[in-house]
């Protein structure tokens, strides 16, 4: 197969987080580093093999530096980046601990240097050109008509030329406000529409879509909902994960695969939690690996499994494990000490 040229337009983000479980009103230090839902989808595709590049703005100046110089240490190519803006989006972790949930605080999103591009930064036929898959996500699109606009031009000329554009819901209720879902529905529908590969579940095609289930169990919506949507929105793959938190911090995670009408899943695995940021990222990335590998649905959704449990190992927001790694996992043959 053709090596393909994967591209993700996205924001990036400094990372501010507290050390250990602290709180950030207990903490007098905090430890940074650059990611955003790109980065990392990026990050891992290229350590599976591709040309991954990242599609956004970043400021002229030694911040936007540090970034440019953090996104080449994960192997992710930057020649796609626009310099421009004074700012960068930030956000402030708190680690969870037992029945505390982790808590993510936003601050200076609407000013960075990516949410204020102007209307014609981004060549969109030249761009669409040199890639073969695109990858979108709806945190971008809760950012401003702007964005969303580069996002639906984007992803219409990478369509044109025959391209593949994925896309991943990934809601979050504090950027969207008040009316959240309802301010975010016909921004997913368009967006779904243009999309062939898509993350979601359940819970997204009832409370973003508006769609009623008649199921009161999240597995049995899922499997009324899930192709309903994939009909309505013309979408080729619709792919997702359903976690469980149990009693004893441990967490289980099952991932699905809708693809000709068909469901697959991965089996259940439980593990212990590092961090848990970007393991959705790690998902999405095998389940882009997959499809573009051709592996069949089974093999797919749990490779994709892996990579996310992998992820939950690893410090910080980026996946960091290679193809052996999650194969490796796949099979459960993770020995004490790799020599």
């Amino acid at each position: 197969m053709a090596a393909k040229r994967i591209a993700a337009f996205g924001e990036v983000m400094m990372r501010l987080q507290t050390p250990g479980f602290q709180l950030l009103s207990q903490a007098d230090s905090l430890s940074y580093s650059f990611s955003g839902t790109g980065v990392n989808v990026m990050s891992a595709l290229s350590r599976f093999g591709y040309s991954a590049s990242l599609l956004t703005r970043l400021p002229d100046n030694p911040l936007g530096e540090a970034a440019i110089g953090s996104l080449r240490r994960l192997g992710v190519a930057t020649e796609l980046i626009e310099r421009g803006g004074r700012y960068i989006g930030m956000y402030f972790l708190e680690n969870g601990f037992g029945s505390r949930p982790s808590r993510v605080t936003y601050t200076n999103r609407q000013e960075s240097s990516f949410n204020t591009a102007p209307a014609d930064i981004y060549d969109y036929n030249r761009i669409s050109a040199e890639l073969d898959v695109l990858h979108l996500c709806g945190i971008a699109l809760a950012m401003n008509d702007g964005v969303r606009l580069h996002m639906r031009k984007l992803a219409e000329a990478v369509k044109k030329r025959g391209g593949v554009v994925v896309f991943d819901c990934n809601y979050r209720p504090a950027l969207w406000g008040d009316d959240g879902y309802g301010a975010a529905k016909p921004h997913y529908e368009r967006m779904l529409q243009l999309a062939d590969i898509v993350m979601m579940n359940e819970r997204d095609a009832i409370h973003i879509l508006g769609m009623q289930a008649a199921a009161a169990e999240r597995e049995e919506q899922l499997v009324e909902l899930i192709p309903v949507a994939a009909d309505r929105y013309g979408i080729s793959v619709i792919a997702g994960t359903h976690r469980t938190v149990n009693a004893d911090n441990t967490h289980s995670l099952r991932g699905f695969l809708y693809k000709e009408q068909t469901f697959s899943f991965s089996p259940e695995r439980s593990f212990m939690v590092y961090d848990r940021i970007g393991a959705g990222d790690a998902y999405t990335s095998g389940i882009i690996h997959g499809e573009l590998q051709g592996f069949a649905p089974e093999k797919t959704v749990s490779f994709a499994a892996a990579a996310a449990l992998l992820a939950h190992t690893t410090a910080g927001d980026t996946p960091m494990s290679s193809e052996r790694d999650v194969m490796r996992a796949m099979a459960e043959k993770a020995a004490d000490v790799e020599r």
